[in-house]
This record gives C-alpha cells, sequence and structure tokens, in this order.
C-alpha cells in the first residue's frame, strides 16, 4: 500500500512524465523530409481517431504545411477491439488540413508497431528520400528501432503528447500510465527481437 502511495505521489506532484516522455522522444528532427510516416495510435470501435491517432494527425498536417514532403504513409489497422481500420480516417482529416489527396498512402492491416512497419515496408521501398516518423514522443522509442529493424531508416519527429499532458494536473496520470505501459512493451519488443 505504501509503494502505491508513493508511485502516486511520484506521478501527481513530480515532473516525472516530462522528464520520461523527453527521454523516450530522444532528439527530434526539424520537420522537413521526403516521405512522412504517421502511425496511427488509439481508435474508436468504429475506425475514428482516438485522441493519439488526432494528436498525431493533427501535428503531422501542420509539419506537411511547412514544406518539403511529398508523401504521406499513414499506417494503422482496426487495432483490436475496433471493426474498422483509423488510416482511412487519419487521411480524410489530413485531406481536410490541406495535404493533397494524391500525396497520401494508406496502410490498413496493421494491429501493432511492429505490423506497421512490416506493412507499410513495401509502399516506403518505392519512395525515394528521407523518411520522417511521426507518433508520440513516449512512442518514439519503441517506433524509430522497429523500424530500422526490418531495414527501414527514419528520422524522428516525435509528437508532444505524453510531454503536454505532464504539464496539468489532470493529465498526469493518464500520462503516467501510457508511459509505465510503453516501457513494459519496449521490454517486450527488446526480448522478442523485434528492436
Amino acid at each position: 500500500m505504501t509503494l502505491l502511495g508513493f508511485v502516486v505521489v511520484l506521478a501527481m506532484v513530480t515532473p516525472i512524465d516530462v522528464w520520461w516522455a523527453r527521454k523516450l522522444a530522444g532528439r527530434p528532427y526539424s520537420p522537413t523530409g521526403d516521405v512522412m510516416i504517421l502511425l496511427s495510435g488509439s481508435v474508436m470501435n468504429d475506425g475514428a481517431m482516438g485522441w493519439s491517432s488526432y494528436l498525431r494527425t493533427r501535428y503531422a498536417a501542420r509539419a506537411y504545411r511547412a514544406g518539403g514532403f511529398k508523401h504521406v504513409v499513414v499506417t494503422g489497422g482496426p487495432g483490436h477491439y475496433a471493426s474498422a481500420p483509423v488510416a482511412p480516417a487519419m487521411g480524410e482529416f489530413l485531406k481536410c488540413q490541406g495535404v493533397p489527396a494524391d500525396a497520401i498512402l494508406l496502410e490498413i492491416a496493421s494491429h501493432s508497431t511492429r505490423e506497421n512497419a512490416l506493412y507499410s515496408k513495401s509502399l516506403l521501398d518505392n519512395l525515394p528520400g528521407r523518411k520522417v516518423l511521426v507518433t508520440s514522443d513516449y512512442h518514439m522509442f519503441r517506433a524509430r528501432r522497429v523500424f530500422a529493424k526490418i531495414g527501414i531508416e527514419v528520422l524522428s519527429l516525435p509528437i508532444p503528447d505524453a510531454e503536454k499532458r505532464g504539464g496539468s494536473w489532470e493529465g498526469r496520470w493518464p500520462a503516467f500510465v501510457d508511459l509505465c505501459l510503453e516501457t513494459c512493451k519496449i521490454g517486450y519488443y527488446w526480448l522478442h527481437g523485434w528492436m
């Protein structure tokens, strides 16, 4: 019981979320490149974007409008509990934000970060130029290494997701939980040799 109390105090009173998110994000790259790889996040049962998918897509649209990108590969299937893939909803949002439809390529079969990389590899192999990976700050450590493991070198453009949530009282606990889960996933992927 004392340990649980300590963990709650650690998460709610200290800036651990911000520090931890920054460590997992690594050094960000300036938002320019030729091919943007946008990883999906949360998804609703009907394939609508959840919060992390929305946030990633919003920042991706901003980076695209900043210039330089020729293509955006959006990767994300239906997830474990959804009946429809989330990538089409993310692609539609990108179009609404000014990204041309012919610049958007969708991968809709993946269910995990590893599958994001595996299933988008054939699309990415046919697109020359610098590839920039866009995902949440807490997800970047694992995602970048998974893509590198299958032979896709990427520059990272982490979205300040857990870092921003960690800056407010109501966001600290959910960000802390996401960071804990992601750290467990990093260990799981490492043990399986996927990163």
